[in-house]
């Protein structure tokens, strides 16, 4: 009996979390439908975050080893992301300082700022130093540091210096994964590193996060959920995971 689509595609994401990998040619074998019916799921599933198409096949994006660049990250999810965004922005003081992190999502945030917000925005992404640079109501200070080039943030020993001298009213912060077990995870240790000093610079620290991240736990934690006072998420984060993440301490808010 033939499979739904999407009985199909979750199919192929076990295999290709147990394996490491699965092949285009092997897997139609095994599913008994054409490649190019496999090359689509493979698409759809890499849309969604969940593997990396690479020659002849596709490798899990879960893997610990594996971090997308920006380009990836900002067209996986991007709805959802705007949504986030938006349901961020009552969430920021009308004046006051904000401490925006590196990410898509954040800068999604950064561009939904009113034309009249009067903040002062501190940030190590460059791609949010440059649109809010001209913006004459607010003020920018980039984080220095080295800057990665998978996700151009500012990290390493001039980042952390800035940031443990800063107290800011909200920390804005992205993650690569979530989940009650792990926590909050990237898979880079030196932004690790910057994402803990974010936090413990908040007196308020909200985490954007699309629902694509939850329990997609990576190399290196950089804080637990009791350390952080907000998740905003979108609805694809079911009723329980909701119940089991404000057990554990912040208000989730679904954009």
């Amino acid at each position: 009996m033939s499979l739904y689509a999407e009985e199909r595609q979750q199919q192929i994401l076990t295999q290709a979390r147990a394996d490491g990998r699965v092949e285009v040619s092997t897997l139609a074998e095994i599913l008994e439908v054409t490649q190019e019916t496999i090359r689509r799921d493979l698409d759809r599933l890499e849309r969604q975050g969940l593997l990396r198409r690479v020659h002849g096949g596709a490798i899990p994006a879960t893997r610990l080893d594996f971090e997308p660049g920006v380009s990836q990250r900002d067209a996986t999810a991007s709805a959802e992301k705007a949504r986030i965004a938006r349901a961020t922005l009552p969430l920021l003081p009308a004046h006051g300082t904000v401490l925006l992190d590196a990410g898509t999502t954040t800068s999604r945030l950064a561009a939904a700022l009113p034309e009249t917000s009067e903040l002062t925005i501190v940030t190590n992404a460059l791609p949010i130093a440059n649109l809010l640079a001209a913006r004459p109501s607010i003020t920018v200070h980039l984080i220095g540091g080295r800057v990665r080039g998978r996700t151009l943030a500012s990290v390493d020993t001039w980042a952390l210096q800035t940031l443990a001298g800063l107290n800011v009213d909200v920390a804005v912060l992205g993650t690569n994964g979530f989940s009650v077990a792990r926590g909050l995870t990237t898979p880079d240790l030196s932004e690790a590193g910057v994402k803990t000093a974010m936090v413990a610079a908040g007196r308020k620290v909200v985490v954007v996060a699309d629902s694509t991240k939850y329990r997609n736990d990576q190399f290196a934690r950089f804080a637990d959920l009791d350390d952080i006072d907000v998740l905003v998420t979108d609805e694809g984060l079911d009723p329980v995971a909701r119940l089991d993440i404000t057990s554990h301490g912040p208000e989730v808010v679904i954009a």
